[in-house]
């Protein structure tokens, strides 16, 4: 069997909010480069290891590492990351194009060309001018597929990625995360369609009120 780094390593996290235990000793790996799926039902606990993930929660106990530095001691949160927990927050009083831009031009990194060629990726029109507070739910969830992809990340934490999307949508955002896993993203991957998690994933995880186990 072919060896591979492991990037995510999740070691006894608990996280406790009073006498409510929303993970309960998660033990888990994600190895670079693979689709990784989450299944559960709302409040099992998913978006709470995701949010632990990215350095937006501090655990109660254990350790989470991402590439090898500790989450809240080595690092803060982790760079070179794209993110899309709960509903992309964004501008509404401007374009797609225009939100995109004003979040690249905080970190300077992120050229105009990039910003068009991310939304055509994920079949956006970079050009309409039309405010993101008249987008869809469908429009938006691919904007904010669009600003997490913009860096070219080397992992990808997407938490219900589809929600909002036709049947049309799903298929090509699909097509869009396979081709990154492919060019060696790491993506995790929440989710309550199983169709979703079944064609993409190379493994699938799923969490009960806090405790995760591995089924594929």
């Amino acid at each position: 069997m072919e060896d591979r780094e492991e990037i995510i390593v999740i070691e006894h996290v608990s996280k406790i909010f009073g006498e409510n235990k929303v993970l309960d000793d998660v033990c888990v790996c994600f190895e670079k480069g693979r689709i990784h799926g989450i299944i559960g039902r709302n409040g099992s606990g998913k978006t709470m290891l995701m949010k632990c993930i990215c350095g937006f929660v501090p655990v109660t106990s254990g350790s989470i590492q991402v590439r090898g530095k500790k989450v809240g001691k080595d690092i803060d949160v982790p760079q070179n990351m794209g993110i899309i927990i709960e509903t992309p927050g964004f501008l509404n009083g401007y374009s797609g194009y225009n939100n995109l831009k004003f979040l690249a031009n905080i970190n300077n990194k992120i050229s105009e060309e990039k910003i068009i060629e991310t939304l055509k990726l994920v079949k956006l029109d970079p050009h309409n001018k039309k405010h993101v507070g008249k987008y869809s739910l469908g429009m938006r969830q691919r904007l904010g597929l669009a600003q997490a992809l913009m860096e070219d990340p080397d992992i990808l934490i997407l938490d219900e990625p589809m929600n909002g999307l036709d049947q049309s949508g799903v298929e090509e955002m699909r097509e869009v995360l396979a081709a990154l896993a492919k060019k060696g993203t790491t993506i995790l991957m929440a989710n309550h369609n199983a169709e979703d998690i079944e064609i993409l994933c190379d493994t699938v995880h799923e969490m009960d009120l806090g405790v995760i186990s591995r089924v594929k």
